[in-house]
């Protein structure tokens, strides 16, 4: 419609009207500030306005029809060579890209297609300036009416593709975190055969000697030796339960291995900072959180932490998780060079989209606030009532048997846990 508005105006009277009519919803919603939607309307104006200054200067509607056709072609063309070449230059200097670059995004489907479909729209311009020209404003109407519903159309087309790649981007994450917790509990058995192998098989070694020895003293009658190795043998015992209670409380207290989510923050920060000039300042608080809470935060703020390292040059990260009104609050703030937090993700690139999903995943909100020269910050927040669900009074099989242990007393042997290896699950 503006391309017909173009061949039946002035330049200076198509170009004003384009930009009042190339109106941006989300102008109204506060989405995109005053600045850009300005360079918006003033693009789509100048665009309309060069279209509309080559179309007269060759003819005009009521010239012959095969020079108004070929006419309003180049009037096309030129309304597209205008618009890119401005879209180009404002987004390769606000994104910091090469034009090239730009232009290969700019690009819809085929090429080919693409730029018959938009020549066609000179020649569907032309009809409909011809049509006003003869019927009046029921032209209008008639193309009206027709557009919008291509128009809506298009839209449930295109938020169809953004679900289907929403699913593709989720498959992925899910995959990827699928992948991460069978390494974590592949560390985790290899740490617990390690702690197995070299502590307590030791122990449980040194007392079967240590009985062994009584038996040969007492067949001699010697009563003294045999007390000494008795309370040797009593303190071997008391060291193996210690190690036991210490397994128990351990692994029923954290999903990252031994450690915790606080030790095994600090001992990433110190692997990924060696050789690096970034300084780390942590603010972990130990708090007794459910292992899926434990091993999310871990994944999200180590996400965090590597694009942090890769992307932002920053000499500084701040890690901080505690508690929050609520529930806990995981912060990742970085005094790097920013980016344009409202222009997405690269093609490829789904970390923000993984820390995303993974807050979700327990109920979570994820925040990202950014902007160039003004460094990142993450705010991940766990609501209290997922923290309860999966933590704080409930109690899980075993846990008795664990906190009598922590207690120095002997465990009920009905108590103990069943140990059934998961089914995997189908996505």
């Amino acid at each position: 419609m503006l391309i017909a508005v173009a061949f039946l105006y002035s330049p200076l009277f198509a170009a004003s009207a384009a930009f009042v009519a190339s109106s941006d919803p989300r102008e109204i919603r506060g989405q995109i500030g005053l600045l850009r939607a300005a360079f918006n309307r003033a693009q789509i104006a100048i665009a309309v306005g060069v279209a509309s200054a080559v179309f007269h200067q060759m003819t005009t509607t009521a010239g012959p029809v095969p020079k108004v056709l070929v006419a309003a072609l180049l009037a096309a063309t030129a309304d597209y060579i205008v618009n890119t070449s401005l879209v180009t230059v404002a987004a390769s200097l606000h994104y910091r890209m090469k034009p090239q670059q730009v232009i290969r995004e700019l690009k819809v489907g085929n090429p080919l297609e693409f730029l018959v479909s938009y020549l066609g729209l000179g020649v569907l311009g032309i009809v409909l300036a011809q049509l006003y020209l003869k019927v009046g404003f029921w032209a209008v109407a008639v193309f009206v009416v027709p557009l919008i519903l291509a128009r809506q159309m298009f839209f449930r087309s295109r938020a169809l593709e953004d679900a289907q790649k929403e699913l593709e981007d989720r498959e992925v994450i899910l995959r990827q975190l699928s992948n991460r917790m069978a390494e974590e509990r592949q560390d985790e058995r290899s740490q617990i055969a390690a702690y197995l192998h070299d502590d307590l098989a030791q122990l449980l070694f040194r007392m079967s000697l240590q009985v062994d020895l009584a038996s040969r003293h007492l067949e001699h009658g010697e009563i003294d030796e045999v007390r000494r190795v008795l309370a040797e043998t009593k303190e071997t015992k008391d060291r193996t339960s210690d190690k036991i209670r210490s397994l128990i409380r351990d692994l029923h207290r954290s999903p990252l291995g031994r450690t915790g989510l606080a030790e095994a923050l600090k001992s990433f920060t110190t692997d990924v900072g060696t050789g690096s000039s970034v300084a780390f300042e942590l603010e972990i608080a130990d708090l007794p959180l459910p292992p899926p809470i434990q091993l999310l935060a871990y994944h999200i703020a180590r996400e965090a932490i590597t694009n942090s390292l890769k992307y932002a040059e920053a000499a500084t990260i701040t890690v901080s998780f505690g508690q929050h009104d609520e529930g806990v609050q995981l912060v990742i703030q970085d005094d790097g060079k920013g980016f344009d937090a409202d222009a997405g993700e690269p093609e490829g690139h789904y970390g923000l989209t993984m820390m995303r999903e993974r807050a979700q995943v327990a109920g979570g909100t994820f925040d990202l606030v950014s902007a160039r020269g003004h460094g990142s910050i993450i705010t991940v927040r766990f609501p209290l009532s997922w923290l309860q669900a999966g933590g704080g009074e409930h109690t899980t099989p075993g846990t008795k048997a664990a906190e009598a242990a922590e207690a120095g007393e002997e465990p009920d042997p009905d108590d103990a846990p069943n140990v059934i290896e998961p089914e995997p699950t189908r996505a």
